[in-house]
């Protein structure tokens, strides 16, 4: 996965054709300042039963490993208190208690990320809140007992509360937040900050992005100040007659506005590429480059904001030494060489070279060496 946070200057939203990424102007400020250069590998590390298994003390015996392996920032679970073990029902937002650990196993944790040199993500879940107590309407729509006592105003009108509608899309079956409220953005940033400076976390990843507008995660990073931010920006990719269609700029061209409305200050999951790679993999890679030559999603147009992923969690540690060995970065070149659809292969940064697919290929020229195999894919790097 790669990132990069700079300052594109004169980027029309809706024109897909000239955003451009360039390090010349930047700002040196602490918001995104370590990675400008695009050489993030993030590991998302827990899945949705690692509640059950003493996580926060599992994954600090895990570190040595982790760090060795190349990871710049790991993606942890909520922290806070949730009445849903997973944490994405959050209730007391200060507590950190929860089903993964104690507080003190937390930032034992946090200690030893710090000493490994291993960023700490803290999955910020500020689309909905729990509720203690009933309020209007006879519905849990109270914080009474909590660090932030909330009233009902603090819930959008359209989720059962007395705030205004919502500025996103609505999350079915609990409060919605109602972050036009000044008090709530007041205590959202300052939990953020506490977060921040006082816990330990470094980088943010905001859950359920869609669900309020992409201006208050700009007021939010622009409060905290963590070092990098990526949004869970979903929905349903271009359908046609039940199948997924070939173009899909208006996908990526969603994501990119809500990237463009933060202020530039956060990246996105690329589900473009996620939703067109699930379908080339069976067999259509002529759908891995666009009709204007480039990688069809979000990569293809704004590689510095796009954090690309798989499904798949058992990439060796050998491939992503690669990558760093390397130097390849988010603004690395992408040449595709074959987009057939059972074969796809590319340059990346005139260092690396790799196929997927049944059909038979190999880079030429005697520098290129290959570096690791398998079932239907290989890579090749130059020798440094």
């Amino acid at each position: 996965m790669s990132c990069i946070q700079d300052s594109d200057k004169n980027i029309e939203p809706t024109d897909l054709g000239n955003l451009q990424d360039s390090d010349e102007n930047i700002e040196q400020t602490d918001i995104g300042a370590s990675i400008r250069k695009g050489r993030e590998i993030l590991l998302q590390a827990f899945n949705w039963e690692s509640h059950k298994l003493d996580w926060w003390r599992n994954l600090e015996e895990k570190m040595p490993d982790i760090a060795k392996s190349g990871f710049t920032s790991v993606w942890l679970p909520p922290a806070s208190q949730s009445l849903s073990p997973e944490g994405y029902l959050p209730q007391n937002l200060y507590s950190l208690n929860s089903a993964y650990g104690s507080e003190h196993l937390l930032k034992a944790l946090l200690q030893k990320m710090k000493q490994y040199k291993v960023r700490s993500m803290a999955d910020i879940v500020i689309n909905h809140r729990v509720g203690t107590t009933k309020g209007h309407g006879g519905m849990y729509n109270r914080y009474d007992g909590t660090s932030l006592p909330w009233d009902e105003h603090a819930v959008t009108s359209c989720t059962g509360g007395l705030g205004n509608q919502s500025t996103g899309d609505n999350f079915d079956g609990v409060p919605n937040i109602d972050h036009t409220q000044s008090f709530v953005r007041k205590d959202i940033t300052e939990w953020l900050r506490w977060l921040r400076n006082k816990v330990g976390f470094q980088d943010f990843r905001f859950d359920f992005a869609r669900g309020y507008a992409a201006k208050y995660v700009k007021e939010y990073i622009e409060g905290a100040k963590p070092v990098f931010c990526v949004g869970e920006y979903w929905d349903s990719c271009n359908y046609h007659n039940g199948h997924l269609a070939y173009n899909q700029d208006s996908h990526r061209q969603r994501i990119i506005n809500w990237i463009d409305a933060t202020g530039q200050l956060a990246t996105a999951f690329d589900f473009t590429t996620k939703g067109i790679l699930q379908e080339a993999v069976k067999g259509e890679y002529s759908r891995l480059r666009d009709s204007q030559g480039k990688p069809p999603g979000v990569l293809g147009l704004w590689p510095s904001r796009a954090v690309t992923f798989l499904d798949n969690h058992d990439t060796g540690s050998t491939q992503i030494n690669i990558r760093k060995q390397q130097d390849i970065h988010s603004r690395s070149s992408i040449r595709i060489l074959e987009a057939q659809p059972h074969l796809y292969s590319a340059i990346i940064g005139d260092k690396i070279s790799m196929k997927i697919g049944d059909g038979s290929w190999c880079p030429e020229g005697k520098e290129w060496i290959l570096a690791t195999s398998g079932h239907r894919y290989a890579v090749w790097h130059k020798e440094n």
